[in-house]
């Protein structure tokens, strides 16, 4: 779901050493860095913090517009669960042997791991050096008589070629088709060590198009589908990820020191007081592949909202209807229109402070905060048996000077998705084998 917002772009650190069992053991983490940040290769130094915020809630709104197309489509049309220029967190990973070092857009709604590749019939304009696979002793083209190329969708033979074909469409028109094949991915952990990964499916794409150029290489699939880097990883990470979001959007400078981090196998587990956790709610279709939970409510200090909406799941909790994405992709939270309505109608009730008009036109409800001291009330989401406060820098942003709006934004035909905003200064774990995610708040500028 790549609509690049979060989960605003990870950086992962992929280095050129070998592989090390003792870090897959006992698990890593790598350093995740916002498009926004000054280690991103997309910083804008002219650009304002509104104007980053400006864009982030643009690019949420494209992507709750993908996903109700998406989620709720009226044609037979099949396009993959990728959407480009979105934000989020930037990857840095190393491809090949020898190690060539790649930049990825990270995405927990899409499968596919695929990047730019040699020769390119049709590509995008990519800044940093597109890989060449023939210079790599440890690439492999997938035939067109094995079982995976069968298996994955999208994927096409042509009779005069043994290679096996695949096709990514996307939301916007953008796409990338070339090679399904096998390559060494190599990554780089927050302490120095590294941890290679032989015979990992991904595209190598010839002919590609991608609205946010740079020196974004690809996409990185973090969904839950079988070609997922997290399921191709899950027996080396025991089928756990976890990750702790700084405030960004904060008027805090000790913040942008810090960066936030992507925890994967014994590293990623969330355990001591104050976690909750949910389970993932099973979908079928189109649906499935993504992280689905039960929304139950939300609370505005000691208001509650009951929450009523979202897709029919399957498995262990047949009878819920009531399910919210998990979306690290996007910047901003959308719920149902009508739910945002009586949700926002609490909050203006709870907040006594001067209302004005946003300037951007994104959001309906925002404050004037230049002469008081602004206390916002707590919001609590509350999954199925799972409570959580939420950051109130990230229920309530800045979108120009002195002007503060409630961040939640509407979206047609039931849909809902938790943006990455919310999930500031919260570890979030997905454990694959329990089939839950867990949330604990945390300061993640100390995690």
């Amino acid at each position: 779901m790549l609509h690049f917002s979060f989960f605003t772009i990870i950086l992962f650190y992929l280095s050129n050493l070998n592989a090390n069992s003792h870090v897959v053991n006992n698990g890593f983490s790598v350093e995740l860095i916002h498009r926004d940040s000054l280690k991103s290769p997309f910083y804008q130094p002219k650009e304002t913090k509104f104007k980053r915020v400006f864009n982030a809630v643009r690019r949420s709104i494209n992507r709750v517009n993908y996903f109700n197309k998406k989620l709720f489509p009226t044609t037979n049309t099949h396009v993959s669960t990728l959407i480009p220029d979105h934000g989020g967190y930037l990857m840095s990973y190393s491809v090949g042997t020898p190690p060539f070092k790649v930049y990825g857009l990270m995405d927990t709604g899409s499968n596919l791991v695929w990047l730019q590749c040699k020769p390119c019939d049709i590509c995008y304009n990519q800044t940093s050096p597109i890989f060449n696979p023939s210079k790599s002793s440890s690439y492999k083209n997938i035939h067109c008589s094995t079982k995976i190329c069968k298996s994955v969708e999208h994927t096409s033979c042509s009779y005069n070629e043994d290679a096996c074909k695949y096709t990514y469409g996307y939301g916007d028109g953008s796409k990338s088709q070339g090679d399904l094949s096998v390559e060494t991915l190599t990554l780089e952990s927050t302490s120095g060590s590294s941890v290679s990964f032989p015979k990992i499916l991904i595209g190598c794409g010839h002919n590609n198009s991608l609205s946010l150029n740079g020196q974004t290489s690809g996409v990185i699939g973090f969904g839950s589908g079988p070609i997922s880097l997290i399921k191709q990883l899950e027996s080396s990470i025991d089928g756990k990820f976890s990750y702790c979001l700084i405030p960004f959007y904060v008027d805090n400078p000790i913040v942008s020191n810090f960066s936030s981090k992507l925890n994967f196998g014994d590293a990623a587990i969330v355990s001591g007081d104050n976690v909750v956790s949910t389970p993932i709610v099973k979908l079928t279709g189109i649906n499935k592949g993504y992280y689905f939970v039960t929304l139950e409510a939300f609370s505005v200090g000691d208001k509650r909202i009951n929450f009523a909406g979202g897709f029919k799941s399957e498995g262990t909790h047949t009878s819920s209807t009531q399910n919210i994405l998990i979306d690290s992709g996007a910047t901003v939270t959308a719920l149902p229109n009508e739910f945002h309505t009586t949700l926002e109608s609490v909050v203006a009730e709870v907040v006594k402070l001067e209302r004005v008009d946003d300037p951007s036109h994104f959001f309906s409800l925002c404050y004037n905060t230049t002469t008081k001291q602004t206390n916002f009330p707590v919001i609590t989401s509350h999954f199925r048996s799972a409570d959580v406060k939420l950051d109130s820098n990230g229920t309530f942003v800045p979108i120009d000077e002195g002007i503060v709006c409630f961040a939640f934004i509407p979206a047609p035909n039931g849909y809902a998705s938790f943006g990455n905003l919310v999930q500031q200064n919260l570890l979030v774990g997905y454990d694959l084998k329990k089939n839950i995610i867990s949330f604990k708040p945390t300061d993640c500028t100390k995690h």
